[in-house]
């Protein structure tokens, strides 16, 4: 996997949206004057892509609109880092356009850049996956960088400021507390804190023992659900964009559910596809989200258990990454190393080119 470096004071950083158009929105303009300042205070330089701030409606409509500011984005060789202004549920009709462009995939190894971003930008992921570089699940611009409380939120600020530092290796932990979801993202919410709530599960170990080590691939289920049976699955099927059953022998797989909150029965019949599909088999373990709002905390727990229940693969449940908040970043391609019995995740290499 081709690995960018790690952002500087005086970088510039694309903001794309390639799927919901809510940045230009006049609804989300207290936002992302939130965004931009914070991003200016870590000394970085926002670069507005040009079709980033064009409407819901004129967004869905033209996906080769987004298409293109991902493209404009990796030929720029100034810009250092892109970040996704929030997920939605179509971000698949942008891969044609960038798969069929051999100019756009060739940029991408040759002027490999941080990518971050969650919920549908699964399917970003894993396109780019597929090119060869390694991305990152973690926070957007619009619930993240522009948190409306005071500062953004002390865990997920984190994990976005390892995007400034050159590791060989660092553990993700479990959050001390957690934040519901707001009901209202209204100007009037400035400066108010998320409710919080004290963790009291941390990482639990549902199936498994000892040590495994494994490069790190997934996303959000729903966003894959679709790719392997929905309207998105023939875009991946010609592309060729998920792995075969022997790649993905040596992968940890990383799972969360979104804010639709899927009933129970959702996720199981969605987990069902992959075992059918002899990943779950074949995979090295599983690391699975926090539900949101704690939303069928239980009840997805007992799904996770009935469909782990005749297999061998370990199984850690409620890591903070994905829909729930706060969140941390997982490196695509990385080596991790989970500690089953400790409860614990290592990223055991440097996330970024030396």
């Amino acid at each position: 996997m081709v690995k960018s470096k790690p952002l500087q004071k005086g970088d510039k950083i694309a903001i794309v949206s390639l799927s919901r158009g809510l940045l230009g929105m006049p609804f989300c303009k207290h936002e992302f004057d939130l965004g931009i300042k914070r991003l200016k205070e870590y000394g970085l330089d926002p670069v507005i892509m040009p079709n980033s701030l064009k409407e819901l409606d004129e967004l869905e409509k033209h996906p080769e609109f987004r298409a293109s500011d991902l493209k404009a984005a990796f030929l720029d060789d100034s810009i250092k880092g892109i970040i996704c202004a929030i997920g939605g549920n179509d971000t698949y009709k942008t891969i044609p356009y960038l798969m069929e462009d051999s100019e756009f995939k060739e940029a991408v190894l040759k002027y490999p850049k941080i990518f971050t971003g969650f919920s549908d930008s699964t399917n970003n992921h894993l396109m780019l996956y597929k090119i060869g570089l390694s991305t990152f699940y973690g926070p957007c611009f619009l619930v993240d960088i522009a948190e409306l409380d005071q500062t953004m939120l002390p865990y997920t600020k984190m994990y976005f400021e390892k995007f400034f530092l050159e590791e060989n290796n660092f553990e993700i932990t479990s959050s001390p507390v957690w934040y519901f979801d707001r009901e209202c993202y209204a100007e009037s919410e400035l400066g108010i804190p998320r409710i919080e709530a004290k963790e009291i599960h941390g990482f639990e170990t549902l199936y498994g023992t000892g040590q495994v080590v494994g490069t790190l691939y997934g996303g959000c289920i729903e966003s894959f659900y679709e790719a392997m049976h929905g309207e998105s699955a023939k875009i991946y099927e010609e592309y060729q964009i998920l792995p075969s059953i022997e790649e993905w022998k040596e992968k940890i797989l990383f799972l969360e559910t979104s804010d639709a909150k899927v009933s129970p029965k959702e996720l199981e019949y969605m987990l069902l596809e992959f075992k059918n599909r002899k990943i779950l088999q074949s995979i090295k373990g599983v690391i699975i989200g926090k539900p949101i709002d704690e939303i069928y905390y239980e009840e997805y727990k007992k799904v996770y258990e009935e469909i782990f229940n005749d297999l061998k693969t370990p199984v850690l449940y409620n890591v903070n990454f994905g829909h729930a908040v706060p969140r941390c970043i997982l490196p695509y391609g990385c080596k991790v190393m989970i500690d089953y019995d400790m409860k614990k995740i290592i990223v055991q290499e440097p996330i970024f080119e030396k």
